[in-house]
């Protein structure tokens, strides 16, 4: 049996989506029965039920974004870094393996390939760096796994909740036996506040950065794959492989959709955050390379973008 955490959030529902289609057996817990936030809950609950792997797919993401973190840090300072690590310690003490979603973004920017030299470049919206995206992807490099967060309390300016979210994977490091799975910007065909494909439509005005992101569905299958294919343990980059911009993913929506509007850009980042952010935004371009050499398979971007487009479902 599988344990899932969080079951009722947007990512924890696809996992339980995923585990019915595969005819696995799962326990959703809800803190309303079992407050597992507590260690010795818990870890009294494992040692009874005994499940064969944990999903940790609970934390504190902020409605409508991140900027609602900011004002609820006591909140997700303990569902992003406190309960991992509860989750983390009880598990090791009961031997049980278990998995944490986690985010891609505690980084900022990419590594830019100029000439063979590497620099990593945290702002993305620098004019000629977007058209080097845009005429040269192949010159944008991801992070990797061993790369050191660059969004984070250690490494500022960052937002609370990406601060958080970098200091759960310090709190677990080399617990037990675990997954990190970094998650970025979900998104799939069915619209939803959560969906990015949703909010890019909705924002009065769209803010045109370059990013990976991860098409939910293609996010918990590989993350169960790892599992099944007892991948080693440690952190992985659960994107789907390559990135695009926002300007991208409007001129899909407008071909694919044909949505009876006109979209409008931000002018600059100093008009974005000056107007419509309070705290800083993660965008970044990540490594997925080691996830595709653990065996597991997962679509390119543009093809999960396409695909979710054209089998677009709109919220009733």
């Amino acid at each position: 049996m599988i344990l899932l955490l969080g079951a009722t959030g947007y990512i924890g529902e696809a996992f339980a989506r995923e585990l019915r289609q595969r005819n696995q057996a799962f326990t959703a817990l809800s803190r309303r029965d079992v407050d597992y936030t507590r260690f010795d809950v818990l870890l009294e609950y494992l040692r009874s039920a005994r499940p064969a792997f944990l999903v940790n797919a609970a934390g504190y993401t902020g409605k409508p974004n991140v900027d609602a973190c900011e004002t609820a840090q006591a909140d997700t300072l303990q569902g992003n870094t406190l309960l991992p690590a509860t989750i983390a310690h009880a598990c090791e003490a009961t031997n049980t393996p278990w998995g944490h979603v986690s985010s891609g973004c505690i980084f900022a920017g990419a590594k830019v390939n100029r000439n063979g030299h590497l620099t990593v470049e945290k702002d993305l919206t620098r004019p000629e760096l977007k058209d080097l995206a845009a005429k040269n992807p192949s010159a944008i490099l991801g992070f990797t796994e061993t790369d050191e967060p660059n969004f984070s309390f250690r490494r500022p300016p960052c937002s609370f909740y990406s601060g958080t979210k970098a200091l759960g994977e310090e709190a677990i490091h080399g617990i037990g036996q675990g997954y990190v799975w970094r998650l970025r910007i979900p998104f799939d065909e069915v619209d939803n506040a959560r969906n990015y494909l949703s909010k890019v439509q909705r924002y009065p005005k769209v803010y045109d950065n370059v990013n990976s992101i991860s098409h939910r569905a293609d996010f918990v299958k590989a993350c169960l794959d790892l599992w099944k294919l007892r991948a080693p343990f440690g952190i992985y980059n659960v994107t789907n492989p390559g990135f695009v911009t926002t300007r991208q993913v409007v001129e899909k929506v407008e071909r694919i959709l044909k949505p009876a509007r006109h979209f409008e850009f931000w002018e600059s980042d100093e008009e974005f955050y000056r107007v419509a952010a309070k705290t800083p935004r993660s965008n970044c371009v990540m490594d997925a390379a080691k996830l595709l050499g653990a065996g597991v398979k997962i679509r390119p971007v543009d093809e999960a973008l396409d695909d979710s487009l054209m089998n677009w479902r709109r919220e009733n």
